[in-house]
């Protein structure tokens, strides 16, 4: 093996550990929505704030971000998320009220924009723009198993059952996580992460595709803002998947249900969480096989917008204790939106790079929104009925697949 593919396999060991770390995180949050709801009182709409909290910095920070990432770099600045998340955790492990763990998430969701920002365009530019759904797709099978690995973490540290668990019990583990946040933040500066640029992105006059196409800014690129909104549905509807299966578990009243598994008995509120994991990284799975051998990156976003549909549409019409194994086929079909919409919609920016990532990046906003209206949705009509608000969303994805990237593009991938 060459000295540079060594160092592409490095690096994208490295980047793998913080898109665990990334969704570690968001698995602590979705985990204590039931927990602040069952101790703190408060209603569905009001637990989802927590996770409001957490996507509200993407769209305050996320410009703020890539300006940062052009003043000290890729490296510094993951460094940099990894402090504001150990600050996180350890406001997390002294909450004693809802607000405070409001603010606990929104640090922590500061943190991460900080985190995307960096990690995502750096990975979409590690190598050829055509394959940049397949890297993101190894990415996204470490972000996903970290999604169930939280809960199962905090019981362990705890040592009870996570349905005996109050606000307190929770101060050992974050202190824990606050220790391994910081020990990254050291390990991301010694890492050896090249720091890579985007085809034309260092180029300060206008390359022949900047020419051709008369671009002066970010914003002139049609396809890249039809790629920001069609990111801002994927991520809320995405986090809707992941973080309502266990509150769904218990309004179906299935969460204590005992499953035997090769001998072992546990409760099915236990395994939930691991229900749209499974189809996530199944989906990982085959984007890393198939992408760009057999598949181009915007067969595989239209594919999955239809899988995604199918199962919205089968969790609202289902008997309802039967819809909750649904949700797998919404997050099989969410598995490959991210890795396919990231690089279709920055690609030919060129100089315009940094500006274009800090835009999707500020897309992932779409989390606080669509799980608040849920939330209300639930309340008002049901949980059931709740998940209809996926449907619109994931019909604009498919539209992007088809034809939202081509809008503006001289060649598309």
């Amino acid at each position: 093996m060459s000295t540079k593919k060594q160092n592409f396999a490095t690096a994208l060991a490295f980047i793998g550990l913080m898109f665990f770390s990334i969704g570690f995180a968001f698995g602590i949050n979705s985990y204590l929505i039931p927990v602040l709801k069952g101790t703190l009182d408060i209603s569905s709409a009001g637990s989802y704030m927590l996770l409001a909290a957490a996507f509200i910095p993407f769209l305050i920070f996320g410009y703020p971000a890539s300006m940062l990432i052009k003043k000290i770099g890729y490296k510094k600045t993951m460094a940099f998320s990894f402090l504001l998340f150990a600050i996180a955790f350890g406001i997390f492990a002294n909450a004693s009220n809802f607000y405070t763990f409001l603010l606990a998430s929104f640090v922590s969701g500061t943190a991460n924009t900080f985190l995307q920002a960096s990690v995502n365009p750096y990975t979409t530019i590690l190598g050829p723009i055509e394959s940049a759904a397949k890297r993101i797709s190894i990415m996204g099978i470490c972000n996903k198993l970290a999604w169930p690995v939280a809960p199962l973490f905090l019981a362990f540290v705890i040592g009870k059952e996570l349905d005996n668990v109050a606000p307190a019990d929770l101060q050992m583990p974050f202190y824990i996580i606050v220790g391994v946040f910081l020990l990254l933040g050291v390990i991301s500066l010694m890492a050896p992460l090249p720091e890579v640029k985007a085809e034309g992105e260092e180029e300060q006059v206008d390359t022949p595709e900047m020419l051709y196409t008369q671009k002066q800014s970010a914003f002139d690129f049609p396809y890249l803002l039809l790629g920001v909104l069609a990111l801002f549905f994927y991520v809320g509807v995405e986090t809707i998947s992941l973080a309502t299966i266990v509150d769904y578990a218990k309004v179906l009243g299935v969460d204590n249900h005992i499953i035997s598994i090769f001998g072992f008995e546990v409760s099915f509120g236990r395994l939930a969480a691991f229900i749209p994991s499974i189809g996530l990284i199944i989906g990982y799975i085959c984007g890393a096989l198939f992408i760009p051998k057999y598949i181009s990156q915007s067969t595989a976003l239209k594919i999955c917008s239809l899988i995604a549909i199918f199962g919205t549409i089968a969790v609202g019409l289902a008997p309802a204790e039967y819809s909750i194994y649904f949700i797998s086929f919404m997050a099989l079909g969410c598995s490959l939106m991210w890795p396919a919409i990231w690089p279709l919609a920055m690609e030919g920016l060129g100089k315009f790079t940094k500006t274009g990532a800090s835009l999707l990046t500020m897309a992932i906003a779409g989390g606080a929104v669509l799980p608040l209206i849920f939330g209300w949705l639930k309340d008002s009509y049901g949980m059931q009925n709740a998940y209809w608000i996926c449907l619109p969303c994931f019909l604009f994805i498919l539209y992007y697949g088809m034809a939202g990237h081509k809008v503006g593009k001289k060649n598309s991938i």
